[in-house]
């Protein structure tokens, strides 16, 4: 797969927005059949960034989530502002 079939787009609810303070992380939706290794491998890629882990979760509306953790160098917040998430 590659990188723009896998990460489709992030999700901006209340809820993330505090992830990405309070934990440095971004949820992004994924394809259904992207394994953490490959979310990690795109993310990493596209933005030059350090990733610390990557976790998912389909949710009751048949969606992927990936809900990846940056590392303290890169701030989640930089990276939402590059994909105009802020």
């Amino acid at each position: 797969m590659t990188d723009a079939v896998i990460i489709k787009f992030p999700i901006s609810t209340e809820k993330t927005i505090r992830a990405i303070e309070a934990e440095n992380t971004l949820v992004f939706v994924v394809d259904k059949k992207a394994r953490k290794q490959e979310i990690r491998e795109a993310i990493e890629s596209l933005f030059k960034v350090k990733i610390v882990s990557v976790n998912t979760a389909i949710g009751p509306d048949g969606k992927k989530r990936a809900y990846v953790r940056f590392s303290d160098d890169t701030p989640a917040i930089d990276v939402a502002t590059q994909f105009g998430l802020l």
